[in-house]
């Protein structure tokens, strides 16, 4: 008989503990502890990651799982807006020169190109424009020779192909070639038909759904003819598509009706059922490389949507980042201030009603009294950690530091300059504050950075841009100042120990976000805020990598005037407290966890 070893070549290893690094596909092992053989095997699964900035549906796309581009779209009516992402969130891209939806997506992040499209009344309506992506910017490429909107797109930017669609007298069943400037027809499809999922190269690329109708057919480019391919299981319309000719996924879409979540997967023959999308869309873009590995983003569910949920064919099972609901506060409080870690936090101050001197202190599932603050502080500053933090700043006292000992508050050294609505970070010993308002008049914006040493503070280097109801986070020599009460909310600035430079722009501009940012210059977190009068308070949250800001998943409950964990790391962020845009005083903790990855371990029986 035919052993184990003889097949693998390797005998099955026992083990107390099951292996937490990956390891090959299939591999047995024996667990003594358990008493079970286990094996690791392949996990499929949607699952949930940061929305796009702005909702769309009839959005273009192309590009990998980590490196995606969306385009265009009806947001409506037309939108000329594109976002980049990275394989965790979305950032804000150059803007298409013409707004449209309907397009022709193909080629890469940094070099895509969006075809045909519809952009009238009173515009012409279905049009043959082309533009060019490098990264940052669109440029006007070759026209193409049929107009058209709802058609099929594969292939690169200097390598495309077009194909179907419909213009004003019904749906076509032409094929042109780009060359990266002009181009040339090819042989024509099957059937007519738009609104369809594609994907593929020039010379092989994929069509399958699409109307009039529902249908299921399938079809297969050579380079110049199109045949017929193994058809889909269930008729649908409106899906999206990615990967290739031979590893090619369908998601979503309409099966008139309903608008439906179903997947399938091709290999080059034939379409087999894939887990489910997370939530049924349609007029959505994919992109991707296989049907192993596709993002979805954009489209309509019950109204439009920036949702975005990646596919994964793997050894290991990933759980996205979210924020998830913590213990919530004894007493309901806005412009209140923070510190600590996830696990131990603090929270102090803020109106509730009344300014209060109150403290609270978090374990990671519930909050308890702790000391009370020597002055009664709201819309202060918050450094360093549960049992060695500082309150810096703030009304009713705005030049007061408090020291925080893990059961009672001291004063410990005035600032040079008086403000509140300012921000801080670093620890005890070693904290910047920086921005605000004065208390005196006039209360213009301030750039002033102070230093703290443990007992006194002496002059930094200024910001850039004055400004206060901004966030910080980091360290007294690698800090980040972003946000603000000023007219660009975007604005980021990184402060090396003594000179600000400017950072990456966010991509949705606020202030009174969460006083004590969560991470580092290089991976910083900015949650909630608003951004313009109250009723635009948000749950947005965004990610800092050192250069560029990315959208992250959002906050459960939107705020401002909350607080934060001010030296929690990015991964691992807590915030508390603060407003809703009735203005109703919030309790309300939520504690978010980064992406994680664990290997899928499988117990063995028979059956």
């Amino acid at each position: 008989m035919t052993t184990y070893r003889q097949i693998h070549g390797r005998s099955i290893q026992a083990v107390t503990t099951d292996p937490t690094e990956s390891v090959a596909e299939g591999q047995v092992w024996y667990n003594t502890t358990s008493d079970t053989f286990k094996s690791v095997l392949v996990a499929e699964a949607w699952i949930s990651s940061a929305a796009m900035s702005t909702a769309r549906s009839y959005i273009a796309g192309c590009g990998t799982q980590t490196s995606a581009l969306g385009f265009g779209g009806s947001a409506p009516p037309y939108s000329a807006l594109t976002e980049e992402y990275n394989g965790s969130g979305w950032a804000t891209g150059g803007a298409l020169n013409t707004a449209r939806y309907s397009m022709s997506g193909m080629g890469t992040q940094t070099a895509a190109l969006g075809a045909g499209g519809y952009d009238g009344p009173p515009s012409p309506g279905f049009t043959t424009l082309a533009e060019e992506y490098d990264g940052s910017s669109w440029t006007a490429g070759g026209a193409m020779s049929n107009d058209k909107a709802g058609a099929g797109g594969a292939g690169l930017q200097t390598a495309g192909v077009v194909f179907g669609g419909r213009d004003d007298t019904g749906g076509v069943a032409t094929t042109e070639e780009y060359n990266g400037s002009s181009w040339t027809a090819s042989g024509a499809m099957g059937t007519a038909r738009s609104v369809f999922g594609s994907c593929g190269t020039q010379t092989a690329g994929l069509a399958f759904g699409g109307q009039p109708g529902d249908t299921n057919a399938t079809e297969e480019y050579n380079g110049s003819s199109w045949t017929a391919g193994g058809n889909l299981g269930t008729a649908v319309y409106a899906n999206a598509g990615a990967g290739i000719q031979t590893s090619a996924l369908s998601f979503g879409g309409n099966h008139r009706p309903p608008i439906t979540a179903q997947t399938e997967g091709y290999d080059g023959s034939s379409w087999s059922s894939r887990p489910n999308l997370g939530t049924a869309v349609l007029q959505h873009a994919g992109a991707g490389a296989s049907n192993a590995s596709a993002v979805s983003f954009g489209g309509y569910t019950t109204t439009q949507t920036a949702a975005t949920e990646e596919f994964t064919s793997s050894i290991n099972v990933i759980t996205g980042a979210a924020w998830a609901s913590g213990g919530n506060m004894s007493q309901a409080r806005t412009q209140v201030a923070g510190a600590g870690i996830q696990t131990a936090a603090l929270a102090f101050g803020g109106i509730a009603p009344g300014t209060v001197n109150s403290t609270e202190e978090y374990n990671g599932s519930s909050w308890s009294g702790g000391g009370s603050l020597v002055n009664p502080l709201r819309n202060a500053a918050g450094a360093g950690v549960q049992t060695a933090a500082l309150a810096i700043g703030g009304n009713v006292s705005g030049d007061t530091t408090e020291k925080y000992d893990g059961s009672s508050w001291t004063n410990a050294g005035n600032l040079g300059t008086a403000r509140y609505r300012l921000a801080g970070c670093g620890i005890q010993t070693a904290a910047l504050a920086f921005g605000g308002l004065p208390e005196s008049s006039p209360q213009a914006n301030l750039t002033a950075t102070e230093e703290y040493g443990g007992s006194s503070w002496t002059a930094g280097g200024n910001l850039s841009t004055a400004r206060s109801a901004l966030a910080g986070t980091g360290v007294q020599t690698a800090a980040l100042a972003y946000g603000g009460d000023v007219p660009d909310k975007t604005v980021t600035e990184e402060y090396d120990g003594s000179s600000w430079t400017s950072g990456g722009s966010m991509n949705t501009g606020k202030f009174f976000m969460a006083i004590g940012g969560a991470g580092t210059q290089t991976a910083a977190l900015a949650s909630g805020g608003s951004t313009g009068p109250s009723t635009t308070v948000t749950a947005v949250t965004e990610a800092y990598d050192g250069t560029s800001w990315a959208t992250n998943p959002s906050m459960g409950t939107a705020r401002y005037y909350l607080a934060g964990g001010s030296n929690a790391p990015s991964t691992a962020a807590i915030v508390m407290g603060g407003a809703n845009a009735s203005e109703t005083k919030q309790t309300a903790t939520e504690e978010f966890t980064g992406e994680t990855t664990t290997i899928n371990v499988k117990t063995l029986t028979q059956s």
